[in-house]
């Protein structure tokens, strides 16, 4: 669990690079700034922890590319206080740069490894996120409603049982679509309790899957 001064100067980079790809939300960067990536890589990784770029991290999942874990946060308007819901644990990054900005995580992941990896190594980083096994499909109705949800695995749609766990005027942040290219959306709840959406470029992530994976 070791974060270096060399660690902290390759982050310190890693910022920096992606401030120059267009994300200039201080506090966002603050908290990428923050969060030791290296520590949720296997060794043979380590090397490559500050490059902007996804890596596996086992059970067919990545640990997203920073720049992409940064620009959706952006979209969710994620600020200290607010309760998100992340769908796809995975590593737990996402969930931990989330938290660093102050946010009240509740994170759903169906594969049992990575909840069961998470649920040991999050608190060690000093991270206090509520993390759930689960089928993400159907979110966390008993914990709703949520200021925003954030679906970290392509979805070849959102399903309406997620819109009725947003409270009005939160959002909703999915790549969507099937094939190795998604759409980013923004969907925000109305008042009126209609579903707006907002398209936001292409993106490339690992589809979201059905049900939990077998223990």
């Amino acid at each position: 669990m070791e974060d270096t001064y060399r660690h902290k100067g390759m982050r310190r980079k890693l910022v920096n690079e992606i401030r120059k790809k267009g994300i200039l939300d201080e506090e966002i960067l603050g908290a990428i700034y923050r969060v030791p990536r290296h520590l949720f890589l296997d060794s043979g990784f380590l090397s490559y922890a500050y490059e902007d770029k996804p890596f596996p991290i086992g059970s067919g999942q990545t640990i997203s590319q920073p720049y992409t874990v940064a620009f959706q946060t952006e979209l969710l308007n994620a600020k200290s206080g607010m309760r998100i819901l992340e769908i796809g644990t995975g590593s737990g990054y996402q969930a931990c740069v989330l938290a660093a900005l102050g946010v009240e995580v509740y994170s759903i992941e169906r594969q049992k490894k990575l909840y069961e990896k998470a649920c040991d190594f999050l608190p060690q980083l000093g991270f206090d996120i509520h993390l759930f096994y689960g089928d993400g499909y159907l979110g966390l109705p008993e914990q709703a409603p949520f200021d925003s949800i954030l679906i970290t695995a392509a979805a070849p749609e959102v399903t309406s049982c997620l819109f009725d766990q947003l409270k009005t005027g939160g959002v909703l942040v999915s790549p969507v679509g099937v094939g190795d290219i998604q759409t980013m959306f923004r969907y925000t709840k109305e008042k009126s309790g209609k579903i707006s959406r907002k398209r936001f470029g292409n993106f490339r992530f690992v589809p979201l899957l059905k049900d939990k994976a077998d223990d």
